[in-house]
């Protein structure tokens, strides 16, 4: 590489770490530069379900932070949630209530800005004083309001502020206000995450919309963060908890910004049944459509790294079994030194070499292929005969990347989905609590 070049590529880097930078300072205002283009995108209607959105301050102020949907009685419900040992009061309140009475109606209720984790018994106590007053204020069982809670972990949360201002959410729900609501989940996200589909089934319209919320804290052992989807399709619970825990490891769970996995990771799938259309488990289409939902919202959160100024894609091959494919996937995309040499177009696949003997999982050193795109760098156990080092870092500049590796060893594969690590991520993790 010339010398004008090295200046030319050492430049753009440097506007590239400056933008993540001031992302840093005012991450709320400064959206992402791996942002989807278009803003928020028009969602369909789902009918059966209304959205509030409201400013409480419990620890923003001047920006939403207290979203409500209410969902129409008959309206199934499902969820995953988060292995943590270290579970917040909401998602042990929320695994309770999964199965409930799909007759009466239900509600979400969520906050952004306090984890309401690790608080003690105090926890329940304020999941209990928050759901029961949306229940009394809607018209509905306690046990069919599930509520989440996302921010600051070991302090207690304020519901006083949410339960003092349910009129106020009540009068505004809406059919139309799913954007507010994605809003009002967000804590260090730079942008709103939405995504839907519409499908056929039978010649009728199905829909299909989901809001979801994540930038850091993400290496998720079900889902991510917080995530909300719903359809007017009609799917018996018992089936639609399947399809959403398969679905789940297909998508959400493949995920990771920071290898850290959060203590308040809530995915909640609801089904009006107002479409009027039957879906079963062996429905392709609606599975599809579903699925492409989960993992749109999936890959926005990716996007939304904290200090993120790379997409990458992990994909790995030739594994003796999927499984196995993923922990290699994963234990590539966790590593701060391939992050780190990403963030700095390095492209050392050295590193790459080194996550995949750490990972546990069966490999041959000799065996491995390594590509960067279709840029082969490494086979055989050795750097490739007709891998030029001007090639691998040409295509480190872009921001949509994949690392490629071949196992060699069996048909199992997987894909997982990372960013970059730069110094904005230092920048919004040493100051979140203050």
């Amino acid at each position: 590489m010339g010398k004008k070049a090295e200046i030319k590529r050492l430049r753009e880097k440097v506007k590239r770490l400056k933008r993540a930078l001031v992302a840093a300072a005012d991450h709320t205002h400064v959206v992402a530069p791996l942002a989807p283009k278009g803003g928020f995108p028009d969602l369909p209607v789902i009918e059966g379900v209304q959205f509030s959105a409201i400013e409480a301050g419990i620890k923003y102020q001047g920006r939403l932070d207290v979203m409500l949907a209410e969902m129409a009685p008959g309206t199934s419900i499902a969820g995953v949630f988060t292995r943590s040992s270290t579970r917040a009061a909401p998602v042990l309140d929320c695994q309770d209530k999964i199965g409930s009475n799909a007759n009466e109606k239900a509600a979400f209720v969520v906050n952004a800005g306090n984890a309401n984790a690790f608080t003690g018994s105090n926890g329940l106590d304020t999941v209990t004083a928050i759901t029961s007053a949306v229940a009394k204020r809607l018209n509905m069982p306690e046990n069919r309001v599930y509520s989440a809670s996302t921010g600051v972990i070991g302090e207690l949360l304020p519901h006083d502020r949410i339960t003092n201002k349910l009129d106020e959410l009540a009068a505004g729900l809406s059919p139309e206000k799913i954007q507010p609501a994605a809003n009002a989940i967000r804590t260090t996200d730079t942008f709103a995450k939405g995504a839907g589909a519409t499908v056929k089934v039978d010649g009728k319209p199905v829909h299909i919309a989901g809001i979801a919320k994540g930038s850091g804290m993400i290496a998720p052992d079900m889902a991510t963060m917080l995530v909300f989807i719903f359809t007017d399709a009609k799917i018996d619970q018992p089936v639609l908890q399947d399809m959403l825990t398969d679905l789940t490891g297909q998508t959400l769970n493949n995920i990771t910004v920071d290898s850290d996995t959060s203590t308040s990771d809530t995915l909640l799938l609801a089904a009006t049944g107002a479409s009027g259309v039957d879906i079963d488990a062996g429905n392709s289409a609606f599975t599809q459509a579903l699925h492409d939902v989960m993992l749109d919202l999936a890959q926005q959160v990716v996007r939304d790294g904290e200090g993120a100024t790379k997409f990458v894609t992990v994909k790995v091959t030739g594994a003796l079994s999927d499984s196995e494919a993923k922990t290699h996937a994963l234990s590539v995309a966790n590593s701060p030194l391939v992050k780190t040499a990403v963030a700095g177009e390095d492209p050392n696949w050295g590193r790459v070499v080194m996550a995949i003997g750490k990972s546990g999982a069966s490999a041959d050193r000799d065996l491995l292929s390594i590509s960067f795109g279709d840029v082969l760098v490494a086979e055989k156990g050795w750097v490739s005969p007709d891998y030029r080092e001007e090639d691998g870092a040409d295509y480190m500049k872009g921001d949509d990347l994949s690392i490629s590796v071949d196992l060699g060893l069996g048909d199992g594969k997987a894909s997982v989905w990372t960013c970059d690590l730069t110094h904005a991520y230092i920048q919004i993790n040493a100051d979140y609590r203050s």
